[in-house]
């Protein structure tokens, strides 16, 4: 009880401090502790070389990112020059098919011509040489059925001088045949068609043929005035 008392043989007298500052000193230490410790580690990383290859590898991750990107970048231009290529092309193509197009028009227009000349020269391939008589003449006559059941003629007329003069004058065709087994005889609607030749001249046209009609014959008659200048006869 004496050494618990004033009495004691020993006595300390010690200033009281209150609770806050002590907490504070401690935590002063503490701190100072760890800030030690944290230099400790990150000497002893830099002794143990760790710190350097996560550099390095940071440098070469940045490294590879930067040529992803110069590829990407690269990889966009050969997007947009392709995108422009095909676009291009689709042009290209559509001029190709206009082109062909008009070609494919050209090309019928040229069939229409040849078949025109070719019936032309089926015409002059059928003139009998001139025998020296002057004036107008019938050197080709053609007639033939369509199916739709209309009769298509041709006349070829010419004039058997070198230079002759302009001749005007009518043709007329007659068609002959048979209706219901008796004799018929028909002519073109609007009449006699109207010539107008200096050296030569052709006519055609359609002829609808009445129902029950059979035409076996066609006559074409070629008028000056009121005379007959020629005519030709064709068996059908």
């Amino acid at each position: 009880m004496r050494r618990l008392t004033v009495s004691a043989p020993r006595m300390a007298v010690r200033s009281a401090l209150p609770w806050p500052f002590r907490w504070a000193v401690l935590a002063i230490v503490a701190g100072f502790c760890a800030a030690i410790a944290l230099w400790a580690f990150e000497f002893g990383k830099d002794i143990a070389g760790l710190e350097k290859g996560n550099k390095a590898q940071l440098l070469q991750v940045r490294l590879e990112n930067e040529s992803l990107r110069a590829q990407l970048s690269t990889l966009k231009d050969e997007h947009h020059k392709a995108q422009s290529v095909a676009n291009t092309a689709a042009t290209l193509l559509t001029a190709e098919k206009t082109s062909q197009e008009r070609l494919a028009e050209s090309n019928r227009q040229l069939d229409a011509d040849n078949q025109r000349l070719r019936s032309d020269l089926g015409f002059f391939e059928q003139l009998i040489p001139a025998s020296g008589a002057a004036g107008i003449s019938i050197r080709g006559l053609q007639a033939g059925l369509q199916k739709n059941g209309e009769l298509k003629w041709q006349v070829l007329m010419i004039h058997a001088l070198k230079n002759p003069a302009e001749f005007k004058g009518q043709l007329e065709l007659t068609f002959a045949g048979l209706e219901n087994g008796k004799p018929w005889i028909g002519k073109l609607p609007a009449g006699a068609q109207p010539v107008v030749i200096k050296q030569y001249g052709r006519l055609e046209g359609l002829y609808a043929v009445p129902v029950n009609v059979v035409i076996k014959s066609v006559t074409a008659k070629v008028f000056e005035g009121q005379t007959v200048r020629a005519v030709q006869t064709l068996k059908l």
